[in-house]
């Protein structure tokens, strides 16, 4: 069995960084837009649940974002 290591290979990190983005933002609006709506009929501990998740996806969305600007010099 070859266990040789793969290449590095990096030719799609920014795309699949950028659709990660993208995912988590659309995430985060939609879950905003679902607080809006029905914050006063959600039990306090899903309200905070999903306050904790979203701010969970700020901090991801940020983290993306710079490996991005990590990762497109490496774009061909």
């Amino acid at each position: 069995m070859n266990m040789a290591p793969k290449p590095d290979d990096r030719s799609n990190n920014a795309a699949r960084l950028r659709e990660s983005i993208q995912n988590t933002q659309d995430n985060l609006r939609e879950s905003e837009d679902y607080l809006d709506e029905h914050a006063e009929e959600i039990a306090p501990s899903e309200l905070n649940a999903l306050k904790q998740k979203n701010s969970n996806r700020q901090s991801a969305i940020s983290g993306f974002e710079n490996e991005l600007e990590d990762e497109e010099p490496f774009e061909s």
